[in-house]
């Protein structure tokens, strides 16, 4: 009966158009109500969700993504790629990835990261010979990167959902996950995402004829030369530098992630008023405001998330779908076939942070069951909760894209198909090959890491 309660009212209230966080607390005090438990505990389990100190974390990548947003930064790296790869055939088309890519190392936003680029490239690519569709999806799928970033708030909600996981894995004793790790494992991950993405951009930049004149003419820019190639680099360097203050932080061992986050917010600032001198003060209170409205909404999820999963523990949900999942299958690369495919199909309807902290407790230990570690998981989780970014109707990101590209969702979608396949070739790289999350932290932190 309560469970009835909880997953029927989470889908009326989903269907009535209700925000994901409202959705969440209010079925979840539905079923307190039925089950006769006193709504103080409710609320209790609510603020205790939000009074984590890791969570300061999260404010500041946010402030800083939107310090760089609102700095200018964007135009330095897509001049970078731009003049790198802008003369081969599909070159704008490359050079957004390339840049969406690098500003997702930035921002750790998939949103911000298409607002920056897509404003700036998607009426470039438009212009210059390239239809809207193309563009619009180019930006949007390249954007997804920004989750798997170290600078991504994304990672510091999956550590804390992933705070209880335990298990052995290869004789090693599970508990928990680094935010180090994590902000290394994502950078493998990352490249390869890139080269996936540039090979769909290609392919149908080769297939459609882009760039092309309005006659049918062929557009190709010409080369500006290595000179040119490395001005711009150096020009966009010192932006591109906070991945690596925050990740040279953390591997230092002298701060927390949250101290390194901090740090972050301090070097955007210094860089955007001091360096490049395009900071205002509409522009700082803009990015402000922008900052604190996402925290808000961020905290309110993580809260009402927390009662959810408090919910889902007395129920013993988790153990029901493990035993169901187990029943239908024992093979442990069929099993992550199902977790990335129930993934997926939820990622259409919840939003990225509700996402993460829902299915982690339900899926993580029946991963680390299957010998995929707490790191490894992460990278799947963030990918598929990513692609859920692009899809209708909680397409964030794919609804940003075509408002800029002034297209329809359904036109975007009808081509935006080599780039789906792009992201699961990336997701499924990193379910069943270990290496390609595993590697890069083990080999700084010098011990095993899964």
């Amino acid at each position: 009966m309560e469970l009835t309660v909880l997953c029927a009212s989470f889908v009326l209230f989903l269907v009535l158009g209700v925000p994901v966080a409202f959705a969440i607390g209010l079925s979840c005090l539905a079923t307190y109500a039925v089950e006769g438990l006193p709504l103080a505990t409710a609320i209790q389990m609510m603020v205790s969700g939000m009074n984590v100190f890791s969570f300061l974390a999260i404010p500041f990548f946010i402030f800083s993504g939107e310090l760089m947003l609102h700095g200018g930064i964007a135009d330095k790296i897509m001049d970078f790629a731009r003049s790198l790869v802008g003369h081969w055939k599909g070159g704008l088309g490359l050079a957004n990835v390339m840049a969406s890519t690098l500003f997702g190392g930035v921002s750790g936003s998939p949103v911000a990261d298409t607002s920056a680029m897509g404003g700036v490239m998607i009426p470039i690519m438009k212009r210059e010979g390239y239809s809207a569709d193309y563009a619009v999806n180019v930006t949007t799928h390249a954007s997804l990167t920004g989750a798997l970033m170290p600078t991504s708030h994304n990672m510091i909600i999956y550590a804390f959902a992933a705070q209880a996981a335990s298990g052995v894995i290869d004789g090693h004793t599970i508990k928990g996950v680094s935010i180090g790790d994590l902000m290394f494992a994502g950078l493998v991950p990352v490249f390869w995402i890139m080269v996936c993405m540039l090979v769909a951009a290609y392919w149908q930049a080769a297939r459609n004829g882009f760039p092309k004149r309005a006659d049918g003419r062929s557009l190709i820019e010409r080369f500006p030369g290595w000179p040119a190639v490395l001005r711009r680099f150096v020009a966009a360097l010192p932006g591109l530098a906070v991945v690596g203050v925050i990740l040279g932080c953390v591997m230092g061992g002298v701060t927390t992630a949250t101290e390194a986050a901090a740090i972050a917010v301090a070097y955007s600032l210094a860089l955007t008023t001091l360096v490049y001198r395009t900071m205002s003060r509409e522009k700082l209170v803009k990015a402000l405001g922008k900052a604190s409205r996402t925290t808000g909404v961020i905290l309110l999820l993580i809260g009402v998330s927390n009662m959810l999963r408090w919910q889902m523990a007395y129920l013993e949900i988790p153990d029901t779908i493990e035993a169901a999942l187990l029943h239908a299958t024992r093979q442990p690369w069929l099993m992550l076939l199902y977790i990335n495919i129930i993934q997926i199909v939820l990622g259409i309807f919840l939003d990225m942070a509700a996402h993460i902290l829902i299915t982690t407790p339900l899926f993580l230990p029946l991963a680390i069951q299957m010998g995929v570690g707490p790191v490894q998981f992460g990278m799947m989780l963030l990918l598929n909760c990513a692609l859920g970014l692009v899809h209708p109707p909680v397409g964030t990101v794919q609804f940003v894209g075509c408002a800029i590209g002034e297209i329809s969702i359904g036109q975007a979608t009808k081509t935006a198909w080599p780039y789906y396949l792009a992201i699961w070739v990336a997701i499924n790289l990193v379910t069943y090959v270990a290496v390609f999350s595993t590697w890069l932290p083990s080999l700084i932190t010098g011990h095993p890491v899964f």
